[in-house]
């Protein structure tokens, strides 16, 4: 990847990208970055704990199958929104849009706030229905990332970190049992950082009280 990349566009990429972090961070805009991944029914392995000498086995009959997901992580909120689907399309990405459209779309209860969405420029995003869609939100604006930076987008590790503690050394039946897997692990993981971000909060202001 990196002897493919653009190094001045990937600089530049990345010093807008933290200013936009510092400006959704103040809670100035809403900063979006969204991605594709895929789980199997077969078992992600990751590091886990044995005994000394123990040879660990996951059981994983037949052949494995695949469910796409099709997410954008709010990076302040550290919030992971997630659309699953058997293929990786424009119609799969166009869905999110339509859920992103929900959650942070004009209403006339809701204080909008600047709604910056990161994107890569993969097939799903650049196609012309895609192009249409995202033309179609007014309110959304995108932030497109140099060609092969991987590195530049925040959801790339939060995938990792659902694979790694929430979906592996699992078996999953069938694509039904892995797609509702997927969304239970997403409400986990949703959970678990919403409960360290309160706890960090609390830390944060007894340390002011402190002051």
């Amino acid at each position: 990847m990196k002897g493919r990349q653009d190094a001045v566009a990937v600089d530049r990429s990345g010093l807008r990208l933290r200013l936009l972090k510092q400006q959704a961070q103040a809670g100035d805009i809403v900063l979006l970055f969204e991605d594709e991944s895929e789980a199997l029914t077969h078992p992600y392995l990751a590091h886990a704990w044995a005994k000394r000498g123990a040879d660990l086995r996951v059981e994983a009959p037949g052949q494995a199958r695949k469910v796409a997901m099709i997410g954008a992580l709010d990076f302040a909120q550290g919030k992971l929104i997630v659309e699953t689907s058997r293929t990786k399309r424009s119609s799969d990405f166009i869905a999110l849009l339509a859920r992103l459209d929900e959650l942070y779309g004009p209403r006339p209860d809701r204080h909008m706030k600047p709604v910056v969405h990161v994107l890569d420029n993969g097939p799903i995003h650049t196609s012309k229905a895609s192009r249409a869609a995202l033309d179609a939100r007014p309110w959304l604006t995108v932030e497109w990332l140099p060609k092969y930076a991987p590195e530049l987008n925040d959801i790339e590790n939060t995938w990792r970190d659902l694979k790694r503690h929430f979906l592996a050394h699992q078996t999953f039946r069938d694509l039904e049992h892995l797609d509702r897997a997927i969304h239970a692990a997403v409400d986990h993981l949703n959970t678990e950082r919403k409960s360290n971000m309160c706890a960090n909060l609390r830390i944060a202001a007894l340390g002011r009280s402190a002051a």
